[in-house]
Parts: structure tokens; C-alpha cells; sequence
């Protein structure tokens, strides 16, 4: 990256951080702080998408033994299924953290990360920086989960 770019990213970085929106009892953003949320997203976003090809790559490799071993009993097929289950369980989990990690990352370009989805009032940075990928403020988080 030239100088320049690096240049203007600060800056559009900093432009964005201060049009944040924060709690009135919150400190504005930093731009350094909105880089390190910046930066962990997009890190957990390819882990995830590696741990996603491994699961997927260990799903297909148990389908394929499976259709391999004839003449199996009723334990090892189950045992088989089981498996199976539990990797695209867990391919399904993590294809929904990067969906929701990607949609931080697009609500920091955007301008509107740190704005409740629902309500539309500030999130709480204190909240994003626990849980970054945070789209609700608490109290329409707590009005979800009762529901």
C-alpha cells in the first residue's frame, strides 16, 4: 500500500469513527479503536471461512467413506450419521458467525455500525467492543431473547 492510500485510509477511517454513533454517557471512537474492531472482524472472518472448508472437506470425506464401507452394522452407520450431523452442525454455525462478521465489516463501511437495527438508537460501544459482530442494543437484544 503507497503512502497515499495508507493516507486517506486514516482518514476515512477517522471520518467514519467520529460519525459513530455513541451512548451520551460514551466516549467518542478513535479511529484507532475502530481499526482494531476493523482488524479482529476481518481476522475472525477468515478463520471462519477456514474452519468452514474444513468442516466441509470432513463432511465430504465422511459421506465418502460411508458410501465406501458395504456391509456395515446398525452402530457404525449410526455412529456415521452422527458425525455427519455434528459437522454440518457445525459448518451451519459458522457460516452464520462469518454472515454476521460480514456484516459488521459492511456496516463499519457504511457508516451505520454501532446503530441498533431495531431501534435505531446507539448500540453502546462498550457492548461492540465485547461483541463486535452486535447488531441490537441490550435492551432489544433482552426483547429477542424473552420472545
Amino acid at each position: 500500500m503507497t503512502e497515499r492510500t495508507e493516507s486517506a485510509e486514516t482518514v476515512s477511517r477517522a471520518d467514519q469513527a467520529a460519525a459513530l454513533v455513541v451512548g451520551t454517557d460514551e466516549e467518542p471512537w478513535t479511529s484507532d479503536e475502530l481499526a482494531e474492531v476493523h482488524k479482529t472482524l476481518q481476522s475472525e472472518a477468515a478463520r471462519l471461512r477456514e474452519e468452514i472448508a474444513d468442516a466441509e472437506m470432513e463432511i465430504a470425506e465422511l459421506l465418502r467413506r460411508s458410501t465406501d464401507d458395504g456391509g456395515e452394522d446398525q452402530v457404525d452407520t449410526g455412529s456415521k450419521a452422527f458425525e455427519r450431523e455434528h459437522e454440518m452442525s457445525l459448518a451451519a454455525s459458522h457460516q452464520e458467525m462469518l454472515n454476521q462478521t460480514e456484516r459488521a465489516l459492511s456496516r463499519i463501511s457504511d457508516g451505520t455500525y454501532g446503530v441498533c437495527e431495531n431501534c435505531g438508537k446507539p448500540i453502546g460501544k462498550a457492548r461492540l467492543l465485547a461483541f463486535p459482530r452486535a447488531t441490537l442494543c441490550v435492551t432489544c437484544k433482552q426483547r429477542q431473547e424473552r420472545r
